[in-house]
């Protein structure tokens, strides 16, 4: 591993480099806060693919691509007199400092959760004006429920145990079912809102991840899908060529494969 010195003589070399794009290169002279935010977007779901992957190499890679993006944003605020790298820097290390109190305080925090619940209480004091505050509004909706259940849960605004979350979600999907055979498309579509957040609040109470369990369903999904295309391309077979039970054939294949 990099010394101190190394990562700092590293960190430096790259503040060298955006000085010389954003004076010489047409594309970076060009950008700005608001060109760069869907890049930014972008490059994060690329940093969690390669997690979702176990993709060291690219991990390394996605990493250095983000680390990118925050050093342009703040070289342009400096451009402009707003704040520069340092001042971002500084003020992440004041954060840090004000959030652990039981490291550089007197606070007694021996557990996750009890730090947890410092955090919020320390949030609201520095001024968010809800405990739910620091849930982005453009958050996935998978991530947002779970984050804010997370967030009233350590303030004690949660069930008692997962058995009474269980019978949330069996009445949740009740009442959905009832509206699907009503046939209330507008009720349904509620009820099923419902349903997805009782459900992802029982995966919280058995420290599960709701959107760790359906990305793996998804590349799961993906997999075994991509194996039937394959099959049908060996066999020179066609989607519209093929019913429902020979297309099943391939998926427990694909399922027998270790898919």
């Amino acid at each position: 591993m990099n010394s101190k010195e190394e990562k700092l003589a590293a960190f430096s070399r790259v503040l060298d480099i955006m000085d010389d794009l954003r004076e010489k290169c047409p594309w970076d002279k060009k950008q700005t806060l608001e060109s760069l935010r869907h890049l930014t977007i972008e490059e994060t779901y690329e940093l969690s693919d390669a997690i979702v992957q176990n993709n060291l190499t690219e991990l390394k890679k996605e990493i250095g691509d983000v680390f990118l993006h925050l050093v342009f944003y703040s070289k342009i605020a400096s451009e402009q007199k707003l704040f520069d790298i340092a001042d971002v820097l500084n003020g992440l290390s004041e954060k840090l400092i004000n959030r652990h109190p039981h490291i550089y305080g007197d606070t007694v925090a021996n557990t996750e959760e009890e730090v947890k619940e410092n955090w919020e209480q320390i949030k609201l004091k520095e001024g968010n004006k809800s405990v739910l505050s620091g849930v982005a509004k453009g958050t996935p909706s998978i991530v947002k429920a779970y984050r804010m259940q997370e967030k009233a849960a350590q303030v004690g605004f949660d069930w008692e145990t997962a058995d009474q979350v269980w019978a949330k979600v069996e009445e949740e999907m009740d009442e959905f079912k009832l509206e699907l055979k009503n046939k209330n498309h507008e009720a349904a579509q509620k009820e099923l809102g419902d349903l997805f957040f009782a459900l992802i609040n029982l995966a919280r109470k058995n420290k599960l991840n709701p959107d760790d369990g359906l990305e793996s369903t998804n590349q799961k999904f993906q997999n075994r899908f991509m194996f039937i295309e394959n099959k049908m391309k060996e066999n020179k077979q066609e989607f519209s060529e093929m019913n429902l039970e020979q297309l099943d054939t391939y998926w427990e294949m694909a399922k027998s494969s270790g898919l």
